[in-house]
């Protein structure tokens, strides 16, 4: 398939250049390449980690969530050289995601993860410049129990703040660095809040706001969109994919 065609579709269908985001994030196509996209290679960060990965198994397109140029307009030194080069050396298209796929209903993280943890999202609470950006729905389960739907789901500890009721009716989900959202999660009536990680004073929002947050971890609440887009270019354009593990742990 061309690299054209397939751009134009992930554009339309996952809404780039309707979704706001930080500069940082330039979503959509950051690599050109003059390949045929038959191989799909993705993962969460664009890393030197994951390039080399990607390269070594042959993958025309390397789908990320935290793109390049992440940490902003920096010089092409030094290990942004070293990422770059085997990049175009490789003829490696990359394509990056942010927010249009964390808010995506079918293919984007905050969806999928709340299914996941048996919260079939009824709702959205939270924005970014407007755009909506947190899932929430019902279930009826302790909060020890929601923590440990969470820690099997994400093959991982899982923290508690346990700042809201012991019975959680109603739970958002916001991966990633959703905790200043915590106040948005209170005034929707929610109980309990999951998201990846949280700043100091987030543990007295979560407390004083009547709530309870749950952390899982940046990355490992971020695997599941870029996952799911992949799995759904193969089914529809017959491609192979692959998902490039790299955990920061963070």
């Amino acid at each position: 398939m061309r690299l054209s065609e397939l751009v134009d579709y992930l554009d339309t269908w996952l809404r780039i250049r309707e979704v706001p985001d930080w500069s940082g994030a330039l979503n959509g196509l950051q690599v050109d390449s003059p390949r045929e996209i038959g191989r799909v290679a993705c993962a969460v960060d664009a890393a030197q980690a994951t390039v080399d990965a990607a390269i070594g198994w042959g993958a025309d397109l390397l789908l990320v969530h935290h793109g390049l140029f992440w940490d902003g307009n920096r010089p092409l030194t030094g290990r942004r050289y070293r990422r770059l080069k085997a990049i175009l050396d490789a003829d490696l298209a990359v394509y990056a995601a942010h927010l249009p796929l964390d808010i995506h209903p079918e293919v984007g993280n905050n969806a999928i993860l709340a299914r996941e943890l048996g919260i079939e999202p009824r709702g959205s609470f939270g924005e970014y410049k407007g755009t909506p950006v947190g899932v929430w729905g019902e279930l009826d389960v302790t909060r020890d129990e929601l923590r440990e739907r969470a820690e099997q789901a994400l093959g991982g500890p899982v923290r508690l703040v346990p700042g809201g009721p012991e019975r959680i009716r109603r739970a958002g989900v916001i991966t990633g660095g959703g905790a200043d959202e915590i106040a948005a999660a209170a005034a929707a009536g929610l109980d309990a809040f999951l998201t990846g990680e949280a700043r100091h004073h987030n543990f007295f929002d979560a407390e004083e706001g009547g709530i309870n947050l749950l952390l899982g971890g940046h990355y490992a609440t971020e695997t599941w969109g870029v996952r799911a887009l992949a799995a759904h270019l193969a089914a529809r354009f017959g491609m192979e994919w692959t998902f490039i593990d790299h955990p920061s742990g963070l």
